[in-house]
């Protein structure tokens, strides 16, 4: 279809393929002076030079950002939305900051109506710093969820959430029943999973939060429906682990505890892994889970940094995704998360390329959330989520972009110095949904 479409133009940048293990003259896909095309569905058409873009698009409006890089959108493997607002709310560690501040706030979401309005800010959030797509906590609260999947399919957004299994060690006002726990998760994933761009994703918290009759039954949930995501936390500090370790007695380690419970599989998907042991990352690649680093929120409650050469072994790889981990994490922007993701890299002795970096934020983390033939790059067919972004957005970026002498200058740069101020226009199913200089 033509009608309704629309001619995206600038400088266009997406991947074919991991750059990491095809390089980046098999991996990288740019035109200077691109374009994409638009369908009425919301779904590409053509991507490549706009000299050579077919007649039948070149009467169609066009978006034209210059030579701001136009990329797929982004896409978070790790965010909480009920934390939306609670960034940089400190705590001696993760056990402190959950207890202070994190139990309080996600009380509030069994009222419908703040978890209706707080959902539309949450994505609203997203939408302006590039995030087009995401992985997503929810609160105990069914209804919590249902007011994200219900914002997210107005917005025609690509989202994969669950109601939090959570039956110990909280609030009373966030524990739920094994059984009922489980009962929920099946109706809201009934309900939700594959409308529209919607998925359901069977939600653990984290070990400490459920007893072993729940991570029993979500195990079981999961082997039934194996469409389904799994999403939970794991050896995100050691603080934790001693308390898991306290809990499950008889487990190997952390990793067991999930992986005796039947919730390890190519579509699990556990945030932090900072403190994991070889048999830990053995067990992870075997099972083919994922491990997602979010790099903010490690740094900032204090909790390690990320091996990421011990989880990715060439003997014994485990996918790595990239997530936000907003209200840990202290920022919504990829950008930001990318920066934080090469210094933790750096700090581990391992050299991050500016092309591993924006990979890993799209096509990379959509391969790894299962949804790669339809977001995560600008290839014909995919949805159209798309992104540009300005590389002079500021003072001090328009100035070190002068010294850029190629596209892999001017996305370090972007990656290390950028934040939402470089959003030039974020298109959601090949719609406007921000326009920075706008407003909308």
């Amino acid at each position: 279809m033509t009608n309704g479409g629309r001619v995206i133009r600038g400088a266009v940048l997406t991947y074919r393929a991991d750059p990491a293990t095809a390089g980046p003259s098999e991996a990288v896909d740019f035109h200077a002076r691109g374009a994409v095309a638009v369908d009425g569905d919301g779904r590409i058409a053509f991507c490549g030079d706009a000299a050579a873009l077919p007649e039948q698009w070149r009467q169609l409006p066009h978006d034209d950002y210059g030579d701001a890089l136009v990329l797929p959108g982004f896409v978070d493997a790790h965010i909480h939305f009920p934390q939306y607002r609670m960034l940089a709310a400190p705590g001696r560690d993760l056990l402190d900051w959950l207890d202070r501040f994190t139990w309080p706030e996600e009380l509030r979401y069994g009222d419908p109506d703040h978890a209706a309005t707080a959902a539309g800010m949450f994505l609203e959030r997203l939408v302006q710093h590039g995030t087009t797509a995401a992985l997503v906590f929810s609160s105990v609260h069914p209804q919590a969820a249902e007011a994200l999947f219900t914002a997210a399919e107005a917005r025609r957004m690509a989202i994969v959430t669950g109601k939090s299994m959570m039956d110990r060690n909280a609030p009373a006002g966030l524990r739920d029943d094994p059984e009922a726990g489980v009962a929920d998760s099946e109706t809201l994933a009934d309900r939700w999973h594959l409308r529209g761009r919607l998925q359901y994703a069977i939600t653990v918290r984290f070990a400490i939060t459920s007893s072993d009759r729940q991570l029993q039954l979500a195990g079981e949930l999961a082997a039934a429906r194996p469409e389904l995501l799994v999403q939970s936390h794991l050896g995100e500090s050691r603080a934790e682990i001693a308390r898991v370790r306290e809990l499950f007695p008889d487990a190997l380690d952390y990793t067991d505890v999930y992986d005796r419970a039947g919730l390890l599989g190519p579509r699990t998907l556990l945030a932090h892994g900072v403190h994991l042991g070889e048999r830990e990352c053995q067990r992870l690649h075997e099972t083919g889970a994922t491990v997602v680093h979010c790099p903010t929120a490690n740094t900032f409650l204090g909790s390690g940094i990320f091996d990421r050469s011990l989880v990715s072994r060439p003997e014994r790889p485990v996918g790595i995704a990239v997530g936000s981990d907003v209200g840990a994490g202290t920022g919504y922007s990829m950008l930001h998360t990318l920066s934080g993701a090469y210094q933790a890299a750096l700090l581990r002795g391992v050299h991050l390329g500016a092309h591993d970096l924006f990979h890993s934020a799209t096509r990379g983390n959509a391969k790894l959330l299962g949804l790669e033939e339809e977001i995560g790059s600008l290839e014909p067919g995919r949805w159209a989520d798309i992104v540009a972004l300005d590389p002079a957005a500021t003072p001090v970026m328009r100035d070190r972009h002068a010294l850029s002498g190629n596209l892999e200058d001017t996305l370090y740069a972007l990656a290390l110095l950028g934040d939402d101020r470089a959003v030039r226009a974020v298109f959601v199913a090949g719609r406007l949904a921000w326009d920075r200089d706008r407003g909308v």
